[in-house]
């Protein structure tokens, strides 16, 4: 019976540690996405309902992380970063790395880093205590989330179907990510709403 007891309370603990971890919180597609506000690396407050009516998609970013590492060396990320945002799209990079782990990056780190890799999102966001990384159920670098013009969720998950770390798998990839974000501004339904991410973890 003490057995089955203490096997009972750590089960209690466990779940109620992945609730204050937020990680069992994930949006729902289809309804509004979880409003936030978060400091650029200038100091700039970026609100979600500062881009009502137009289109967001969410990018969480750790550059330490050979997953991301894969987008950015190749310069692909930064290509879809400046062929969406020239359609007006609003391309919010998110960091939720807590101070001192990895992909962590204090503000002058984050404009030497953008001008380096040549980023083209419309902001990089800093989330350093995670709580919007948890609203939104991040769990990976990258997890990609597309929002449409009414501030609905439409697309959660993965950037495409090859989960590896490898650029030469870029070449034929599925990238649901811009497939949801393409039917979005064709006023479609998003085919493919959601996917399981991969990458690093996210470093709360």
């Amino acid at each position: 019976m003490k057995k089955l007891l203490s096997l009972f309370t750590f089960l209690f603990a466990a779940v109620m540690l992945v609730n204050a971890a937020g990680l069992n919180t994930d949006p729902v597609i289809g309804e509004p996405a979880p409003a936030f506000t978060l400091t650029d690396q200038y100091g700039n407050e970026h609100n979600l309902s500062d881009f009502a009516g137009k289109t967001v998609m969410l990018e969480w970013l750790n550059h330490d992380c050979p997953f991301v590492v894969k987008y950015y060396r190749a310069g692909e990320m930064q290509r879809l970063q400046q062929k969406y945002t020239a359609k007006d799209v609003v391309w919010l990079s998110i960091i939720s790395s807590a101070p001192g782990k990895q992909g962590y990056l204090e503000p002058e780190e984050i404009v030497k880093v953008n001008e380096e890799k040549n980023v083209h999102a419309t902001a990089v966001l800093i989330d350093a205590d995670g709580t919007v990384g948890r609203a939104y159920g991040a769990r990976t670098t990258p997890h990609m989330y597309v929002i449409d013009e009414a501030g609905i969720l439409r697309y959660n998950g993965a950037i495409d179907d090859k989960p590896t770390a490898n650029a030469a798998d870029l070449e034929g990839a599925r990238v649901y990510a811009t497939e949801a974000l393409d039917a979005v501004l064709a006023g479609n339904e998003v085919e493919v709403k959601t996917t399981r991410p991969y990458g690093c973890s996210v470093k709360y």
